[in-house]
């Protein structure tokens, strides 16, 4: 009995360090489509800007918002990380901007982003964020969202699993 106990301890232990590194998360909405769908299973790197750098443009993070779910609890998003402090983002007849190059985003769902963004500079301590599927991701562009504080970021998506025939670097 006592080796059973000493193993459930440990498998505690090993999960709770485990769990201190990285979170398992299901994407619910459909803002990063095609990147990720509705129910795909990612895991987050919850240390990788508090050990392994700053945010980098183009990381998938999930962050902390001021939104809430229908039963009332915060919202997570998911989004795309399109400019670092002090990049200047402009949004022009469906066209993205940064630092006044056009950006090449093979990744969107389709090739139009709605809305106007004209010469906006990304403060210091923040990241400007799109989704994907542009036409409803809820992010930057929008004032609830706007630009997310780094220390709002709960980690970067490193890993798809689910769906297994879509497991895949992120």
């Amino acid at each position: 009995m006592r080796g059973w106990i000493r193993d459930i301890i440990a498998a505690v232990v090993i999960a709770a360090v485990i769990l201190q590194f990285i979170m398992p998360t299901i994407v619910r909405e459909s803002s990063m489509q095609p990147t990720l769908y509705a129910n795909n299973y990612i895991i987050l790197s919850k240390q990788s800007y508090k050990l392994w750098g700053e945010p980098e443009r183009g990381d998938i993070i999930v962050f902390h918002t001021q939104l809430k779910t229908e039963e009332g609890d915060e919202k997570l998003l998911i989004k795309r990380i399109i400019g670092l402090p002090g990049d200047t983002i402009s949004i022009v007849d469906g066209d993205v901007y940064r630092n006044d190059e056009l950006l090449q985003e093979d990744y969107i769902f389709e090739d139009y982003t709605a809305g106007f963004v004209e010469d906006f500079t990304v403060p210091e301590g923040q990241v400007f964020v799109m989704g994907d599927n542009r036409r409803v991701s809820l992010d930057s562009r929008a004032e609830e969202v706007g630009c997310v504080d780094i220390d709002q970021i709960v980690g970067k998506a490193v890993v798809r699993l689910y769906p297994f025939n879509e497991v895949t670097l992120l």
